[in-house]
């Protein structure tokens, strides 16, 4: 028995070490990319073997123009909704133009020159983590000005479930552009397809569009990021916890910003008859200045919460949190409904619904947003 279980380990440690990212298939993008001038959007995940896809293409001659940096930045120590100013790479010396804040759409004069645009960046499935709004802007610049954008695909850690409310596009905003759940079950290139074919674009535009695809991943599998796709999300506990613990942002809860341990605890200083507290503190490059600094929070530990076998967003730990919070600030804020992507979660929250009330009440709009996936799944199940 022991050594069938070893073996069952082995054989899943064996099957991921097979899969290959979109940006190491490089014999399958560099002649298209060779003698074109060349935009990278991307991160601290953007690499290959542990180099950057930057380093790694500037070694193949290829004629790199500029990058184009999503939230938290090119190197990725940029706290969350932090301003991020256009600069210079320092190792490459190329320019770095910033797509955060109030720029977070490339100019015609951004893409002056540039004949392809290619997004490489480590995505977690969640309606609300902004590289997809990134991604959405850029293939919006690129159609508008007849520039190819290409994806270099990689796996998503939450593509194994589809679940939460769909977005009612009256609440759009940069935190969520699209009518998806809040797991949406896609890869990036999945996505991008999607973004397209769907007339998502402004005016109906068309992005000429390509990617490459990840070799040896199915939605299937559970996917251990490598490097973490954002200063907060450290760990696969807290990118499992993520779709619930960042509704989090949206009350009047800390999510552990400004801890060892962030999206894997919550806490309020009002929040007095648990045992379990934590301290925020301000962390260079992680979290500056975070909810609740210097204070005690009293809360729930969720680093040991079961994700093992996570198949949808684990709604309770928001309401459990409402039902026992007993502070004086109103336990909403006005982002909550940006997150949540409609007033309606919040509204049966209040009313007392449990899970899984709230969760048949999405059922039908979860089964159409399928029918619309299963047109851009690139990968089997």
């Amino acid at each position: 028995m022991k050594l069938t279980i070893l073996f069952f380990f082995l054989t899943i440690q064996f099957a991921f070490s097979q899969i290959k990212v979109g940006a190491e298939c490089t014999e399958d993008y560099l002649p298209q990319i060779r003698n074109k001038n060349i935009a990278i959007v991307a991160n601290q995940t953007s690499v290959i073997h542990g180099v950057h896809l930057v380093d790694t293409l500037l070694k193949q001659h290829i004629r790199i123009k500029k990058i184009f940096t999503p939230e938290h930045g090119f190197r990725g120590i940029a706290d969350a909704g932090e301003h991020v100013n256009d600069s210079i790479d320092s190792k490459t010396k190329l320019p770095l133009v910033s797509l955060y804040g109030s720029h977070k759409k490339p100019t015609k004069e951004d893409l002056q020159g540039i004949d392809i645009v290619i997004f490489d960046i480590q995505d977690v499935g969640a309606r609300f983590y902004t590289y997809i709004s990134t991604m959405h802007y850029v293939m919006e610049a690129c159609a508008e000005n007849d520039v190819e954008f290409l994806v270099l695909d990689r796996p998503n850690p939450n593509g194994f479930y589809v679940d939460g409310p769909v977005l009612d596009t009256a609440y759009s905003s940069f935190v969520g552009m699209h009518p998806v759940p809040i797991v949406h079950g896609m890869t990036i290139a999945e996505y991008a397809r999607m973004i397209n074919e769907e007339g998502w674009l402004a005016n109906g535009v068309h992005c000429n569009l390509h990617y490459v695809l990840c070799d040896g991943y199915n939605h299937s599998m559970k996917y251990t990021v490598p490097i973490s796709p954002s200063p907060n999300l450290s760990s696969m506990q807290a990118i499992y916890l993520y779709p619930a613990l960042c509704l989090t942002e949206g009350t009047v809860l800390s999510c552990g910003r400004g801890t060892p341990f962030p999206f894997q605890v919550i806490g309020h200083p009002q929040f007095k008859d648990t045992s379990f507290s934590f301290i925020p503190r301000s962390i260079e490059g992680t979290s500056k200045n975070p909810p609740f600094k210097n204070q005690v929070c009293y809360g729930r530990d969720l680093r040991k919460y079961n994700t093992k076998d996570i198949t949808q967003i684990p709604l309770e730990i928001i309401i459990d949190a409402y039902k026992n919070y007993t502070g004086t600030e109103p336990f909403f804020n006005s982002f909550f409904i940006k997150l949540a992507g409609t007033p309606e979660l919040q509204k049966q929250i209040e009313q007392g619904l449990d899970a899984n009330a709230i969760r048949q009440s999405w059922q039908p709009q979860i089964t159409e947003f399928k029918k619309i996936r299963k047109k851009y799944v690139l990968y089997t199940n």
